[in-house]
């Protein structure tokens, strides 16, 4: 007997692969990996303009942030878990929770911070900080100097901005390195906060270049106290990095504008 059925069209199966990579792509940016860049200096030196980077989506479990959109979804955060001071933490930023940020956890729920002199403590002690080498880079398009008085020239003669470096050590024996740009700036003295139940406070490892937790949340500026509701992810690697110097009409530009060691850098 003569089958009747009629061929499915190339057109019917371009569509079914739309649909099967849209399910593909919905699925790897809501629960496993979703990219990020980074558009200012407020986590410099670990992070810089035009660096790009995968967040880890499992690590603190899943709400309505971890949909593209925030399409929501799920009901509150299921397969919650709470973050560690020193975490690199991709969130919705308050008050709105419209935007996404990047800033590290200093301290959680219960703890009691304060900023002297631009020295963190926590619960009454002091986190330690340590004066390091200078920071150094590259002037480049997406990374010029703050202030002309931070432009020098290394041994080749190449124009870099050199920056005060220190290493800071979290209580719980987390290490990273931060910027202290300015002697005195609006965030180096504050009042005592308590973080809230359920809550982070978080600051940017350029300290004076960062509008975080130090400060009440405005939109598109400071942040204030950050709901763990609203964490979309934790930094896992870098996967690449620009100077800001490319030019599309000129794919040469495409490698020579890459920063090759910053790419594959992990987060502790």
């Amino acid at each position: 007997m003569k089958d009747k059925s009629a061929p499915r069209s190339e057109t019917a199966d371009f569509m079914v692969f739309l649909v099967k990579l849209a399910l593909f792509v919905i699925i790897l940016r809501s629960f496993i990996v979703s990219p990020f860049n980074i558009p200012s200096e407020s986590m410099q030196p670990r992070l810089m303009v035009g660096d790009y980077l995968l967040v880890a989506k499992w690590p603190y479990g899943y709400s309505k942030y971890s949909m593209p959109f925030s399409v929501p979804v799920i009901p509150g955060r299921i397969l919650a878990n709470t973050p560690e001071p020193g975490d690199v933490v991709v969130f919705k930023a308050p008050p709105s929770g419209t935007d996404d940020y990047i800033k590290r956890v200093i301290a959680l729920s219960g703890d009691i911070v304060q900023v002297t002199n631009g020295v963190v403590s926590i619960n009454g002690a002091e986190v330690q900080r340590n004066k390091i080498d200078d920071y150094t880079h590259a002037v480049s398009a997406n990374s010029p100097c703050y202030a002309t008085y931070f432009e020098t020239t290394n041994a080749d003669g190449e124009r870099i901005c050199r920056y005060p470096q220190f290493e800071e050590t979290l209580p719980n024996g987390r290490k990273y390195k931060v910027l202290d740009v300015n002697e005195a700036s609006e965030g180096d003295n504050t009042e005592t906060y308590v973080v809230p139940d359920g809550h982070m406070f978080l600051m940017g490892d350029n300290r004076d270049r960062s509008a975080d937790s130090r400060f009440p949340a405005v939109e598109g500026q400071a942040i204030g106290m950050v709901p763990q509701e609203n964490l979309v992810g934790r930094a896992l690697v870098s996967v690449f990095s620009t100077d800001g110097s490319a030019e599309w009409i000129k794919p040469w530009t495409w490698f020579s504008a890459a920063r090759w060691g910053r790419i594959g850098e992990g987060f502790e």
